[in-house]
């Protein structure tokens, strides 16, 4: 018969990685991006989404308890498909950015300082914009919009002005309908590079930051089936970071590591549900190793691979989400120092939080 301190024992061994039943709420019509961050400066995470379809964007309030309050919604371009929230006119109160995939424009939504945001402002992108990542890319320190542009085959950088206003996109050609993208340095000389999902040709590219905000050729690596997510983040502990993709074909996420200049391996694959659709990378067992989670669109749920501390990873554990889960953020929305699940489901219109126990 184990004893009580034994079962104790146990329960926090088995709750270090377990994710709690999911609690939804509610959106616009087909939410198909997540972010969260906290946009009214109370300290607690808040929850903003893309609705596809009804061409807005939604605010959801944290309560302080990692329960949300009733969406608040914006107009957004035509089919607002991915969304970013950065402070873009530093004014110390993060703005949403939004990349609009019918109307092939960004929106850039500033902050009214109360988690309120003005009426849109549009800048004209390549062809149907479908992932926005808001970064300093020339060292100014403004951060500006970079966006993979599906039809058009590229990227775009529009460059900040200092005023929270936007240049016209400079495009950068990379492989066919470019899905995702993610700017990190990857080869350590301390200039921001662009890594993008090219759903298409089933490959990453590599775009190496040439030190102004202007970038080399890109450089290809294959992939699995149709990637349409990637993340970036050092995996194995070498100060280096790796890319990560979801293989929407596949049934896989891979890892690249890197190989220290920029460069990286063969992938290594692990296997998914059927249609894994957004990954994120992160730490959610406290064991200083980051984990992948990726939803899984056809069992409709999100699976945890947890680290084994070499980057490379176990069998996934899933838990159930809403249907036909899309887009996935692993961020502490109850302030307990746990990182918790926070799902975006085209089909329920709803977005899925899931604590960590």
């Amino acid at each position: 018969m184990s004893t009580l301190c034994e079962e104790k024992h146990l329960y926090l061994i088995a709750c270090n990685s377990t994710f709690l039943t999911q609690i939804t709420y509610a959106t616009g019509s087909a939410p198909r991006s997540i972010a969260v961050v906290d946009v009214n400066n109370d300290n607690k995470s808040d929850i903003i989404v893309g609705n596809d379809v009804s061409n807005s964007v939604s605010v959801l309030l944290n309560n302080g308890n990692g329960t949300f309050l009733t969406q608040t919604t914006y107009a957004a371009g035509i089919y607002p498909y991915s969304v970013a929230v950065v402070d873009v006119n530093s004014d110390n109160k993060p703005d949403i950015i939004v990349a609009n995939d019918g109307s092939h424009t960004v929106s850039v939504l500033l902050n009214s300082g109360s988690g309120t945001f003005l009426t849109q402002t549009t800048y004209a992108t390549g062809n149907n914009p479908i992932s926005v990542a808001v970064v300093d890319v020339n060292s100014d320190n403004k951060p500006d919009i970079i966006v993979a542009n599906y039809v058009s085959n590229t990227v775009g950088i529009l460059l900040n002005s200092g005023s929270g206003t936007f240049l016209t996109q400079t495009a950068y050609p990379v492989g066919s309908y470019p899905r995702s993208v993610a700017v990190v340095d990857v080869n350590n000389d301390n200039k921001l590079d662009i890594v993008v999902a090219n759903y298409g040709s089933h490959t990453v590219s590599v775009l190496l930051n040439s030190g102004s905000g202007t970038f080399l050729t890109q450089t290809t690596y294959p992939t699995g089936s149709n990637p349409p997510s990637v993340a970036v983040v050092d995996v194995n502990s070498d100060s280096k970071p790796d890319i990560i993709v979801a293989n929407y074909g596949s049934n896989t996420v891979c890892v690249l590591l890197n190989n220290g200049n920029g460069t990286f391996l063969t992938q290594t694959t692990y296997a998914t549900g059927s249609g894994p659709n957004s990954v994120a990378v992160i730490d959610v067992n406290n064991d200083n190793n980051p984990d992948i989670i990726v939803v899984n669109e056809g069992p409709n749920n999100v699976g945890v691979l947890l680290n084994s501390g070499s980057g490379t990873f176990l069998t996934q554990t899933t838990y159930a989400t809403g249907t036909y889960p899309y887009s996935v953020a692993v961020v502490d929305v109850n302030n307990d120092n746990k990182l918790d699940i926070i799902v975006a489901n085209v089909n329920s219109n709803t977005v899925s939080v899931l604590l960590k126990c």
